[in-house]
């Protein structure tokens, strides 16, 4: 059963100054709420010429530089961030009523802290980044299980090293929105952006 979290009106200053404090707050929120997957999150995209695509994708990581998620290299996603490197991110905990909008450049993670990760996903996890040529055209299911298998005999009694097309992205946000829904439709709307000085300023939306 999800434990919901009573809902009371958003004010400014209640809001911590950081926004990236004040999401760990609404995603511990989520997770003592124990909503399934609270990490899962809309990533959109767009292509060079404009034309956008958004999936779901899972955070792996928050702190003061950015959010950070994993991919294949090679994938849609990561050719549309190789030609535009802006994203949006949206959390959407719906028991909680809350919603969290984010926008910035990305950035690659670091090789060290994608071999960190990838060390630490479970071995067939680490197989399938091998295996799957993901957004790639294929002949049908038996052909994915078939790589998945070759490479699992390739590696057998040994570590599976993280393959060069396969690592994180980060999203160094520029702006940040918490939602929270109200009684008649009379939402709160917290936006967080930089101002000239680089300094971190909250303004209220109308909804």
């Amino acid at each position: 059963m999800i434990n919901e979290v009573p809902k009371t009106p958003l004010q400014r200053g209640s809001m911590d100054p950081d926004p990236i404090r004040q999401f760990v707050r609404w995603f511990q929120d989520a997770e003592h709420a124990e909503i399934p997957l609270p990490n899962a999150m809309t990533l959109a995209t767009s292509s060079r010429q404009g034309k956008p695509a958004a999936r779901m994708v899972l955070l792996k990581g928050v702190d003061e530089r950015g959010f950070v998620f994993y991919t294949n290299y090679e994938s849609r996603k990561a050719q549309d961030l190789r030609v535009n490197p802006f994203a949006a991110l949206v959390f959407c905990w719906l028991p909680l009523s809350r919603q969290v909008r984010i926008e910035g450049a990305v950035e690659p993670v670091e090789r060290g802290e994608s071999d960190l990760y990838f060390a630490s996903r479970p071995r067939g996890h680490q197989i399938e980044a091998h295996a799957s040529s993901q957004s790639q055209v294929i002949e049908d299911r038996l052909f994915l299980e078939q790589q998945f298998k070759d490479v699992a005999e390739k590696f057998a009694g040994q570590s599976v090293p993280r393959p060069p097309h396969w690592g994180g992205f980060r999203v160094v946000p520029e702006m940040l929105e918490f939602w929270q829904e109200g009684d008649n439709r009379l939402h709160d709307r917290l936006r967080y952006r930089r101002d000239n000085a680089g300094l971190w300023v909250i303004e209220r939306l109308a909804p």
